[in-house]
């Protein structure tokens, strides 16, 4: 199993199944996309949202499992489903505001973020 400090690029057959793992995967390719944007002053507002909510999902799954009571800990993944459908936000927004993006790149980051949020979801519904 890898471990979090392994770095390799994200597909179907290279994808972690552990959420701790994949959301913070999910975090270093939303901080590689924003590191390679080019974009007016306007925007940064909205690329700074996107990586606080896109880091706050892993940072809540870890804390959560860390957390001293299972209600604590689904109060965390409460929070990281938040983080995750907020992330969806930020990126519809950007991909249709700014015209000199990467579409295909963003559209796939939303998808990741879908797929983790269902994740988050099914945990928190499994958990009860």
């Amino acid at each position: 199993m890898e471990t979090l400090t392994e770095s390799f690029e994200l597909n179907d057959a290279t994808r972690p199944y552990d959420i701790k793992h994949r959301s913070y995967f999910f975090s270093k390719e939303i901080i590689n996309f924003v590191k390679g944007c080019r974009y007016d002053k306007i925007y940064s507002s909205l690329f700074d949202q996107l990586i606080r909510s896109a880091t706050s999902i892993g940072a809540n799954v870890v804390e959560g499992r860390a957390g001293s009571s299972k209600k604590d800990w689904q109060k965390f993944l409460n929070i990281a489903l938040k983080s995750a459908n907020e992330t969806k936000y930020w990126l519809c927004l950007i991909r249709d505001t700014i015209d000199d993006i990467a579409k295909n790149k963003i559209n796939e980051l939303i998808k990741e973020a879908d797929e983790i949020s269902k994740i988050i979801a099914s945990i928190i519904i499994n958990s009860k």
